[in-house]
């Protein structure tokens, strides 16, 4: 237990140290986190009044930018899998980063749920015996389970991992690839079941196709690289852990056709709305080209496809795929056009208009931005945080003093014996 302690000790130590420009980054993070701390107070003391929600639009932001997190997790299959499946060397060395990324990313899922939810003291409710767990009726139920199994998985594997790194002992294959192997399976559930949670409205009908899914799954899956790609390519730059082009190579590949393949998606949704032009498309027709100057949205739209269809035709050049000083900004083009496509562009025409075709406008409040912004805050401190321990361990810079003394005998020893 003293060694377990000492661990969490050395690896926050290593997270909390830096020079200027990591302090000035933390800093800048944490102003935001304060906005969101004001947001929370201000939206718990007046109630959801304070949100630009409304009795028809229901859902807004807050969960938009839920279910592209939640894919965001997810992604972090895309490192873990090559390496334990396909024996990828290079991503094997570094899948411990791919796992705190999935963990921040968890944590930023349950943060905006949270804040949806208006009254978070009665999160209770949902506990299993002092509350009413409706397992299986109930798709929120399945959520939950599945955002913290794979948030628990995890944990445990990534810092399992680290601790025997730490320790110099080896590795529980039998228990350590277990865990490997089930969270690959789990991170696909998670944006599975989240998809099932809006595709099973029938009253929804933008919603309401079991395309929804595997639209779900190849957004993830050309999103969360993007993000790693941008993340690993700054950790290559700022710390002496070296990431190899063979990787940055095959998480753009993984990019550039999962992107494709939403495109295709996404075509093959206008053309089955549009072509018919029933009542049933009002949803995607108001996001397209808005209704009776009911406008707001129509621009997102049509950046989010700007940006997606320039950087797929980008990516799909070898030359320019593999060039590292531009593939994070297409990378960078790729994420937001996502985040826009799948979030404001998804969930806000989803409730628009409503079941009995009413269509009630709705734009986040300023509340909503600093809520939003502080949990993108949070989600990065603690990517930071995570990121800097892990590369610490990995590195030997982090490690148990018993071992770094046997360490330290063992080459005097060796010395002298030369």
């Amino acid at each position: 237990m003293k060694r377990f302690f000492q661990f969490v000790f050395d690896f926050l130590r290593a997270s909390f140290s830096g020079g200027i420009f990591f302090w000035g980054w933390m800093l800048f993070l944490s102003f935001f986190i304060m906005l969101w701390v004001y947001g929370e107070y201000v939206q718990i003391a007046n109630g959801m009044i304070v949100t630009g929600l409304n009795d028809q639009v229901s859902w807004g932001f807050y969960l938009a930018n839920f279910v592209f997190m939640v894919g965001v997790a997810a992604a972090a299959v895309t490192v873990v899998f090559p390496a334990y499946v396909y024996k990828h060397k290079e991503l094997h060395k570094i899948v411990v980063l791919g796992e705190m990324l999935a963990i921040a990313a968890v944590v930023m899922c349950l943060l905006f749920v949270t804040a949806h939810m208006g009254r978070p003291d009665r999160l209770w409710h949902i506990f299993p015996v002092i509350g009413i767990f409706n397992w299986p009726h109930a798709m929120l139920t399945w959520d939950v389970l599945v955002l913290t199994g794979y948030l628990a998985l995890n944990i445990i594997g990534g810092f399992y991992y680290l601790y025997k790194k730490y320790t110099g002992k080896p590795v529980n294959k039998l228990f350590y690839l277990s865990i490997v192997y089930i969270a690959i399976v789990w991170a696909l559930s998670i944006h599975t079941v989240t998809a099932f949670l809006i595709n099973t409205m029938p009253a929804r009908p933008m919603w309401f196709h079991s395309m929804m899914p595997i639209k779900f799954i190849t957004t993830a899956f050309a999103a969360g690289p993007s993000l790693i790609i941008i993340v690993f390519l700054l950790v290559r730059k700022f710390t002496p852990m070296k990431i190899a082009d063979e990787a940055f190579h095959l998480l753009s590949q993984i990019v550039v056709w999962c992107l494709g393949i939403a495109l295709f998606l996404t075509l093959s949704e206008i053309v089955t709305e549009l072509y018919p032009s029933t009542e049933h498309s009002l949803g995607l027709q108001y996001l397209m080209f808005g209704h009776h100057g009911l406008d707001a949205l129509v621009p997102f739209f049509w950046t989010a496809m700007a940006l997606m269809i320039s950087s797929f035709i980008l990516l799909l050049i070898p030359r320019v795929r593999k060039n590292l000083l531009l593939l994070p900004f297409i990378c960078l083009a790729v994420f937001v056009g996502i985040y826009i496509e799948k979030g404001m562009a998804l969930m806000i025409p989803g409730v628009i208009p409503t079941p009995i075709g009413e269509f009630a406008e709705y734009f986040p409040t300023h509340i909503e931005f600093m809520i939003v912004g502080g949990v993108w805050a949070i989600g990065f401190f603690v990517l930071t945080v995570l990121i800097k321990g892990a590369v610490g361990v990995m590195l030997g810079d982090v490690r148990y003093k018993e071992q770094a003394s046997h360490r330290v005998q063992g080459e005097q020893a060796n010395a002298v014996a030369t």
